[in-house]
């Protein structure tokens, strides 16, 4: 299954139509309110905001299996990121990304290694994988790699539609 064709709602409501995004870098990001690794969105923001106009965007996919840290509803997940980060990007309803319910989109996602070789379950928050236009599944970065790590700007660039 490409990630065009996971279906996911939005975390506003209605579907998120990955489809929209068959001809732009998008880096997919399992994120969480109420973890140490949450300043990540201020960094999210930034890349999102310095490649837009050129075919890029982060997705934000909320997910509480990591000790809980992401609690709260739709909402308050909402106005949380907009409040405290500015957060402008799109967010998708709450998913989880390992174990028996992982969604799909998560599903066409783990099998890419990161720099380390690392394959299958998400490690923790705020882990990231890029998808070049097309849908090819380009890298992985662990959560504590930073949005704006050279690497992770490097990859984007490589994968840039225009």
């Amino acid at each position: 299954m490409s990630v065009y064709e996971a279906e996911i709602n939005a975390l506003q409501g209605g579907s998120a139509d990955l489809g929209q995004y068959r001809d732009k870098a998008v880096l997919i990001v399992n994120v969480a309110s109420k973890c140490g690794l949450t300043p990540q969105y201020a960094g999210l923001e930034q890349l999102h905001e310095r490649y837009a106009a050129r075919g890029f965007t982060v997705l934000g996919v909320p997910c509480n299996q990591f000790m809980g840290q992401e609690p709260g509803t739709s909402e308050e997940i909402a106005e949380f990121c907009s409040a405290t980060y500015g957060v402008t990007f799109p967010m998708t309803e709450k998913a989880d990304v390992n174990g028996e319910a992982r969604h799909p989109l998560y599903a066409a996602l783990v099998g890419t290694p990161d720099a380390e070789g690392h394959t299958g379950d998400v490690r923790w928050n705020f882990e990231k994988f890029l998808v070049a236009p097309g849908g090819e599944v380009t890298a992985r970065f662990g959560p504590q790699t930073q949005p704006d790590a050279p690497e992770v700007v490097a990859a984007v660039e490589k994968v840039l539609p225009s």
